[in-house]
């Protein structure tokens, strides 16, 4: 697969709001396309492309942006992608990009290190997450200690 070009949301967005003025006042396709064209300064391909992912995107809100790629003869084309013409459309939605839960994101981040520094099994940020950004609290510095001394003596036991 070979990545053409791409459009931004505002670049469509403002693209949306041009073609609907344009339509609104009675202009032709192709008095709009060569109306489009003159604006936002495109040309040839690349305006037949922002036509193609305009219409792909006129009903969505939330997208980010449309990636515009051509696949190779005999490459099977990618699921998220829709085909129009010869070329494919990819929209990029914002659900795309949420963070993950806190309970996946150790395990998706790091591996078998857990995506924290120092090593399997040591280094300072190894353990359990502090319960509070400025540090323990009196309570969890008394309760450690208490449980260093209960090991100490486990320990010469």
């Amino acid at each position: 697969m070979k990545s053409i070009t791409e459009f931004s949301q505002p670049t469509l967005q403002k693209f949306l709001a041009a073609k609907a003025a344009l339509t609104a006042e009675g202009k032709t396709a192709e008095e709009t396309m060569a109306a489009i064209g003159e604006s936002m300064k495109l040309e040839g391909d690349k305006l037949k492309f922002i036509f193609a992912a305009g219409d792909l995107v006129v009903e969505q809100k939330a997208f980010k942006r449309v990636l515009v790629a051509s696949i190779a003869e005999g490459e099977a084309a990618p699921a998220k992608y829709t085909k129009v013409e010869d070329n494919y459309y990819m929209i990029e939605t914002m659900d795309m990009f949420k963070p993950m839960s806190a309970a996946a994101a150790p395990a998706a981040k790091g591996g078998a290190r857990g995506g924290q520094r120092g090593g399997p099994g040591g280094g300072k940020n190894s353990g359990a997450p502090k319960s509070s950004p400025w540090g323990a609290s009196p309570e969890e510095i008394a309760a450690k200690k208490k449980q260093s001394q209960l090991a100490a003596q486990a320990k010469k036991a």
